[in-house]
Formats: structure tokens, C-alpha cells, sequence
């Protein structure tokens, strides 16, 4: 296998096929490592994973003298956290070892492996089924003894726990940081900007830490909305008012419904005082503060609000911790609390008009061309208005008003037939129907990530790449015989990859032949019945049709201008 490959040194072509060569007259006795290893931050320093298995590879040189040429597999996962196997190489170790049944996995340190006691023994009890054995050389244990065995379960369970300890250190340490009242980081909420604040302890050590300090203007905007939501009681209506105003937020940009609603729900506008605490308190919050100490000239601050590990979603009030901040409150706990109520009871207004209804064809689809927004559809209101008639408004003007928007509006019904109709006509005209179909597979193969195949050619390029390069290496440098093992067993393991990588992509060639002529007799089938079907398709089978077909619509106040995707 070698000599095919080095074509550029005679002398190590003979040197790589009499050592294989010797191999086979000592038969299949040779040993076969997996090593793995790991670091949770990627660096060069310390424990690097280069570090790891160098002393791996070392320890079996020193601990199996005999084995004057053992194969070794390496593994290695670079910023990956030990908390589960959730990692590519290890679990790329556990399908190698099921296939090839190594004799021996080998690691640095037990906790390389994992910090999950669950986690390590499922390893463990697998690696004993197959006979084979775990060798951890900085604790020096080795499964393959009875001693070395019960002390790996026993350091596992040390090592979740050391685990679990540290992430309770930090965790503890953030909330006491908390109910000191703190600015722990983050974006800052609208009206506030982070203030450095340095003190020198009794001791005459300097300590930092961070505080909120107020921005008037961005504050007056703050109260305005809260004035506003109480009035009006829905988050359009607050959206219009700012909009005909042209107040803006601190981007330059609109304020967002989503923004709107989140500034009113923050407890950080909120002043500390008995109303608040009460509050707050018949939530089940953990409230860091007496009563006795409310005080309406700070406000609050919340925290453990998110759950990190389930995308920032809200934790359940009673994981709250509220503590007094040293900032002014801007909304008394009265008028907070109603705040509350109110968009509690479901009675605000929360959104525009649904892009996907049971009556309009191209809601969502339509663009305005003076401002840039979407048109919606809506229903007209009134005694002498039908339930079918509706239109097509602009986002800007349905939540601003004239003033977000002057687009003059669509009639819904005429416009859906209209628009409909032209597109079937040009689909039943033209010619070039196959070229529609295969621009239409096209775009589904990227939809489903047909990527794969270019990703594996870059794989198998890469890799034929790294043995070229390992070989003109091994041509021009003296012939030590760890070298050239080493070379040897990285070819070796670059060869399996690149033979896995092409089964893979004849695989998924075959599979993607298979989709495209299944694509193109089923689209063939539906577009050319189109006449016959079209009268019997619902709302809902048309607006499907019409999203696979069109890309956009724009609407310049006199004329509608259709861009199709497959052109």
C-alpha cells in the first residue's frame, strides 16, 4: 500500500515494504492502541492534546518494550467539555473500536475520558465485553487487572464530582454576587449604560466591579412607553405612537414589538418598593431584601432569569433572584404591577396579521417598494364589509399608521386572482417547463444540504494532500525507525478515512440520482394536471404552490412586479 504511494524515494519504498514485510512473518500478534485525548479550551499550553499523546505514545513504548512495532489510532477533541460524549472523535473511537476491537484504549488522565460517572462506566462495561482494556497512565490504571478496575469506578466518581463542585462554586459565586445588588455583564437595558466602579478594601486590595448608571434620554423614551402601554394597553398601539414620532432606539432603528414588550416586562425599571416586594414575593422569587428596606429610590435588578442551557428560555418565577440595585427606579411598583396584569391577561395586542391564513394567497410574500416591509393581508371591518373581502397592507402602516407608512393598500381578492392566474399562464406557455424542474431540484438538493458530497471530495482531497506531503517528508529525512512507524500509522489511518469518505459519497451519489428523477416525474406530473386540479386545490395547496414558484412580489403603488426563483 505504501509503495504505491511513495514514488519519490526508492530507498523508503524498500525500507516501508520490508518492515511490513516483517511484520507478516511475525503474524498477527502485534498490538493495536487507541489513544485519546482531549482539552476543553483549545491551546498550545499545559495539557495540550499534542502533549497527551506524546506521553500516551511514550508509555507505550516504555510499558510494552516487546512490541517493536504496535499500531496506534489517535483520537483527539480540541474545546470540548467532558460533561458528556457528545464529541466527534470520541464518538468517531467508539464506531473504530466496535469494528476493529483494539486491544488497548489509552489516556492521559481518567477525566479526558469523561466526568460522568454514567457515561464512563457505560464505556467501561463495553470496553470489558470485547476484551478490551483501559489504560489510564497518569493514575496508572489498567482494567485489565481486578485492582485497576475497582479504582477506575472509584476516581470516575471523583471526577463527576469535582466536576459538579466547580460548576456549583461559580454558580453559588454569581448569585452572592447578585444579591449584592451587582451589574453582572451583559447587554445593558435600554435608559442604562455600564459604570466601572473601583473601591480599596480595608485591607488595601482594589476591587472592580460594575454598576448601572442612568441615560436620561434613552429613560424618558422608557417611561413614555410605559405611559403609553397603560393607556392603550397593546404593543401596536406603543409601536405607533413611537413611529409617528420617529423615536427610535439606541440602534438607529424602530422599535420592535418583541422590544417593547421585553422593556415592559423588565424588573429593572421597577422601584423597590413594598408593592414590588410583595409582588415579587407571592411569585415565589427569591426577594434578597427585607421589606423594612424597600426604598422607591432604587430599583430592581433580576437575575437567573434565563436558563443557559435551554436557549436563554425563561426560568419559572420562583428561580428568580431579585435583588436592590443601586440605580433609580422609573416605574413605581403600583404602576408596574399593573403593567403586568395586563399583558398577563392576554389582552394586549401581541403581533401583525398572520403571514399564513386560510383566505390569502401571498401574504407575507408582497413587498412594499416605498419602505421595504412586508404586506400583510387583513380582514376589512364593519357592518356593510364581507368576511372574504380583505387587503394587502404594509407592516409600517398596519403598526404605524400614516405615519409608518403612506404604501397604498391592495384589494386581497382581486390581486390573488390576478397575480395567480399570470403565473399559471407563464407556466403552461413555456417551453422551457424542464429547465424549470431541474432549477427547482437544484434549489431542493440545497434545501436538504446536498453539500455533503463537496464537503466529502474536500475531505478526501485534503487528506490524499496530507499523505503527499507526509511521504516527500519521509523521502527527504533519515530513516529513523520511530519516524517512519509514526508516518506509517498516520497513512495507515488517512488511508481508512479516505476509503470510508468515497463509500460514503457512491453511497449518496446513488441516493441523490434516485431523488432527482423522483423529484422531476412527480413536479412533471403536478404542473402539467395543473389545469385539471386547479379548481378542486384549497387556499392552503395554492399558497404552497405559488411559495415554490415565486420569490418575491413588490408593490410600487401602481404596478406589481413578480420575481420568480427559477428563471
Amino acid at each position: 500500500m505504501f509503495i504505491r504511494r511513495a514514488t519519490n524515494s526508492l530507498n523508503t519504498a524498500k525500507y516501508c515494504f520490508r518492515e511490513n514485510f516483517d511484520n507478516f512473518l511475525l503474524g498477527a500478534n502485534i498490538l493495536r492502541f487507541f489513544v485519546y485525548s482531549r482539552k476543553s479550551i483549545c491551546g498550545e499550553r499545559g495539557e495540550s492534546v499534542e502533549n497527551q499523546v506524546e506521553m500516551c505514545r511514550r508509555y507505550i513504548r516504555d510499558k510494552f518494550p516487546e512490541e517493536k512495532n504496535p499500531e496506534i489510532s489517535v483520537y483527539e477533541d480540541e474545546g470540548f467539555s467532558a460533561k458528556n460524549t457528545e464529541r466527534p472523535r470520541f464518538r468517531q473511537m467508539l464506531r473504530d473500536l466496535r469494528k476493529e476491537n483494539p486491544d488497548f484504549v489509552i489516556c492521559y488522565r481518567l477525566d479526558r475520558i469523561s466526568r460522568n460517572v454514567s457515561d464512563f462506566s457505560t464505556l467501561i462495561e463495553e470496553l470489558n465485553r470485547r476484551g478490551i482494556s483501559f489504560i489510564c497512565i497518569k493514575e496508572e490504571f489498567d482494567t485489565s487487572k481486578p485492582m485497576g478496575k475497582a479504582m477506575m469506578y472509584i476516581a470516575s466518581v471523583f471526577a463527576q464530582l469535582e466536576r459538579e463542585t466547580i460548576a456549583e462554586r461559580v454558580r453559588d459565586n454569581m448569585l452572592m454576587l447578585a444579591r449584592s445588588g451587582r451589574w453582572l455583564g451583559g447587554t445593558t437595558p435600554t435608559g442604562f449604560v455600564s459604570e466601572r466602579v473601583t473601591k480599596v478594601s480595608d485591607d488595601g486590595r482594589v476591587k472592580t466591579y460594575f454598576s448601572l448608571r442612568e441615560n436620561i434620554s434613552e429613560l424618558n423614551t422608557v417611561a413614555v412607553i410605559y405611559e403609553k402601554f397603560l393607556e392603550c394597553r397593546c404593543f401596536a398601539g406603543v409601536y405607533k405612537f413611537l413611529t409617528a414620532r420617529g423615536i427610535q432606539s439606541r440602534t438607529g432603528s424602530d422599535y420592535s414589538l418583541p422590544g417593547i414588550k421585553q422593556i415592559l416586562q423588565n424588573p429593572v425599571y421597577c422601584a423597590a418598593d413594598e408593592v414590588a416586594f410583595d409582588y415579587f414575593t407571592a411569585l415565589g422569587c427569591d426577594v434578597c431584601f427585607k421589606r423594612d428596606d424597600c426604598s422607591d429610590k432604587y430599583g430592581l435588578l433580576a437575575y437567573n432569569k434565563r436558563d443557559c442551557k435551554k436557549k436563554l428560555s425563561r426560568r419559572p418565577a420562583n428561580k428568580w433572584i431579585i435583588a436592590m440595585g443601586s440605580h433609580k427606579g422609573l416605574i413605581s411598583g403600583e404602576k408596574w404591577t399593573k403593567v403586568q396584569k395586563i399583558i398577563g391577561s392576554g389582552g394586549e395586542e401581541t403581533s401583525v396579521s398572520k403571514e399564513r391564513n386560510d383566505y390569502s394567497l401571498f401574504s407575507g410574500l408582497i413587498f412594499c417598494a416605498q419602505c421595504g416591509n412586508r404586506m400583510f393581508s387583513k380582514r376589512r371591518s364593519g357592518k356593510s364589509s364581507r368576511r372574504e373581502q380583505y387587503d394587502y397592507i404594509c407592516k409600517g402602516k398596519l403598526l404605524g399608521g400614516e405615519g409608518g407608512c403612506r404604501s397604498l393598500n391592495l384589494t386581497g381578492r382581486r390581486t390573488d386572482e390576478a397575480v395567480y392566474a399570470s403565473i399559471l399562464n407563464l407556466i403552461y406557455e413555456n417551453s422551457g417547463i424542464c429547465k424549470l424542474l431541474e432549477k427547482m431540484i437544484r434549489g431542493f438538493r440545497k434545501e436538504r444540504g446536498e453539500d455533503r458530497i463537496s464537503i466529502i471530495e474536500s475531505r478526501i482531497k485534503q487528506y490524499d494532500s496530507e499523505i503527499k506531503n507526509l511521504l516527500d517528508s519521509l523521502s527527504k529525512a533519515k530513516t529513523e525507525e520511530g519516524f517512519v512507524k509514526m508516518v506509517n500509522a498516520r497513512i495507515t489511518e488517512l488511508d481508512a478515512e479516505i476509503s470510508s469518505l468515497s463509500e460514503e459519497k457512491s453511497r449518496l451519489e446513488i441516493e441523490e440520482k434516485s431523488f432527482e428523477n423522483e423529484c422531476f416525474d412527480i413536479f412533471s406530473e403536478r404542473l402539467s394536471d395543473l389545469k385539471n386540479c386547479n379548481e378542486i386545490m384549497s387556499v392552503f395547496e395554492k399558497r404552497e404552490l405559488m411559495r415554490i414558484i415565486v420569490d418575491k412580489i413588490v408593490w410600487d403603488g401602481e404596478n406589481l412586479h413578480v420575481f420568480m426563483k427559477y428563471q
